[in-house]
């Protein structure tokens, strides 16, 4: 993975046929998907149950992007070598998920992948403030995590805050949640690159209808980069 603060479309396949993963992944790459995101889901510390390393490992030779896996799960630790093993290219973790987030964002690097951190709404920019040179990615979630479909609330101030404070350190800030041609102008603007989108990319297509992706694709992409109308 290079690295450039270009605009990144990341689909959410938590959105997608769950009966049919990798012909949805290969349909969302063909339309445009940057990256793919998997979100992981422990019941624990969200709400809900997805999926567990196995299935990460039977999205990957579908997946010719980037996977891009964001663990919604405590502990992560002890997991961090069964996501490398399954071939996450980044691997997210919580800041709230455990006491020891240095030690986290440290062992994903050395299972050499890409280590993320994401926030919750309701932590501030400040939590991540010592972990800038560990991390290759912050996550910003514009809605409480657990669900899709939920109704995105606005974190601009602390994307803000997020882009001043890393400078000129290769970081991405990643926006998850209720992310559409509506919301993506208002994230990029403060700062964010890689926005995760699950409904909105793929509502009203299918693999048999993968246009409708593309079109989905296209119009948050179009109004991230602020020539969306």
């Amino acid at each position: 993975m290079s690295f450039d603060r270009s605009v990144k479309i990341a689909p959410s396949i938590l959105s997608a046929d769950f009966a049919n993963f990798g012909q949805e992944i290969r349909a969302i790459e063909a339309e445009g998907a940057d990256w793919v995101h998997v979100d992981v889901m422990d019941g624990h510390f969200v709400p809900n149950l997805t999926f567990g390393p196995a299935a990460v490992k039977a999205f990957r030779p579908h997946v010719k992007t980037v996977m891009d896996v964001h663990l919604m799960i405590a502990p992560v630790d002890p997991y961090i070598d069964a996501y490398a093993d399954a071939g996450a290219d980044v691997l997210t973790a919580h800041v709230e998920a455990g006491p020891h987030i240095h030690r986290t964002l440290q062992a994903i690097r050395a299972a050499g992948m890409k280590a993320g951190v994401a926030l919750n709404p309701g932590t501030p920019a400040e939590a991540v403030a010592h972990l800038l040179d560990l991390t290759d990615l912050i996550c910003v979630m514009t809605v409480n995590p657990g669900f899709g479909g939920q109704k995105f609330i606005d974190m601009t101030g602390k994307i803000a805050t997020l882009r001043q404070m890393i400078g000129d350190r290769p970081v991405h800030i990643e926006i998850d949640g209720g992310v559409d041609p509506s919301t993506a102008p208002l994230v990029t603007k403060a700062g964010a690159d890689v926005l995760v989108a699950g409904s909105a990319v793929f509502r009203g297509g299918s693999v048999d209808n993968s246009s409708v992706y593309g079109d989905n694709i296209r119009a948050i992409r179009a109004a991230a980069e602020g020539t969306w109308t």
